[in-house]
């Protein structure tokens, strides 16, 4: 039902991105000049040594561990309406396939310079630089701005901190300030970055148009379109170590997810599973997606990667349905609870 759904309503946007896609592949191809504009000679030329540390700062508030951390966060704590995070939990884990799909799609190199040469930097410092300034792996588009700009206005779209006006702003500031830290350090081009931010913002046109139209079931399509782009990704890449892992981490919180909100339908009085078409649907989901990730684990286990894959996923759900569980005890259930509003 998810997938038919996310068919239905993104299909219509589908020749539009294509387009899109067309045009920034096209640009990207140019020369590194034309990727760069030469706007990193000119910064290389005023920046002092220590700007390269940072830049390194800045740049973690793109990390995957901080976006991680954040809503991994948000969503345990979240008291009023925990399928709002969800959604942006679900987002994020499809963004990080997006963008997986993407890089091995296109296929460019990073740029071959850096602002500091590590030797001119104090040695006590070397760790820090290699951890924070330095980057691997195919360049575009920028996976940093993509992933800022679903997961912080995704934040400032589903939370309520102080006005609406102040949540964009600071979203906007922070994948500003992320993306200038690609650049400054020399692991982007400047297009890499803009093409980031394209994709990921037309990315959010097409998922809040389907949210909006479904409000109350954000949370299961996040995590349902999160386990379609891991199968994309895993298509494109050919079978590449993170989308492996996506896959299974993606399938494990569409599942954790399933699990949660039949605990909370059982909680509020509509079962028994078997007299409710929703609750047996989503238990059936649950069973499948369980049952795919333990038959990774145990058929491949303990050395290969979709053994990793199943483990991963299973952890995920565990994260995923704890928090909804540990309230559903304490608080004595969900009935006079607004959470019940989002799935």
């Amino acid at each position: 039902m998810v997938i038919a759904i996310l068919a239905v309503e993104i299909g219509p946007g589908r020749r539009l991105f294509d387009q899109a896609e067309s045009f920034i592949c096209l640009v990207a191809r140019n020369t590194d000049m034309s990727r760069g504009f030469g706007w990193f000679d000119a910064f290389r030329e005023v920046a002092p040594e220590w700007a390269v540390v940072l830049l390194g700062f800045v740049t973690q508030l793109g990390d995957v561990w901080f976006l991680g951390l954040l809503v991994g966060t948000l969503y345990w704590f979240e008291t009023e309406d925990r399928g709002r995070i969800a959604a942006v939990f679900g987002l994020l884990l499809a963004g990080l396939s997006l963008i997986t799909a993407l890089k091995h799609a296109f296929a460019l190199p990073r740029p071959n310079r850096v602002l500091v040469e590590i030797g001119a930097l104090p040695e006590a410092v070397h760790p820090l630089y290699e951890a924070t300034a330095t980057a691997t792996g195919y360049g575009f588009p920028s996976g940093h701005a993509l992933m800022t700009t679903i997961v912080y206005l995704s934040l400032a779209r589903y939370t309520s901190v102080s006005t609406r006006r102040r949540r964009y702003l600071g979203a906007a500031g922070l994948v500003t300030a992320v993306c200038l830290s690609r650049v400054g350090l020399g692991v982007h081009y400047l297009v890499d970055v803009i093409a980031g931010v394209g994709v990921g913002l037309g990315f959010l046109v097409l998922v809040w148009r389907l949210f909006d139209r479904h409000p109350t079931h954000r949370g299961t399509l996040g995590f349902g379109l999160a386990v379609v782009l891991a199968a994309v990704a895993l298509w494109t890449t050919g079978g590449d170590s993170d989308a492996v892992l996506l896959t299974g981490a993606s399938i494990g919180a569409f599942a954790g997810w399933q699990v949660a909100l039949v605990a909370r339908g059982l909680d509020a009085g509509r079962g028994p599973i078997r007299a409710s078409r929703p609750l047996t649907a989503r238990t059936a989901a649950v069973v499948l997606s369980v049952a795919s990730l333990v038959g990774l684990t145990g058929y491949y286990w303990p050395v290969s990667l979709l053994a990793g894959s199943g483990v991963l996923g299973l952890l995920v759900a565990a994260f995923v349905v704890a928090p909804v569980l540990y309230r559903t005890g304490d608080d004595g259930g969900f009935r006079n609870r607004s959470a019940s509003r989002s799935q």
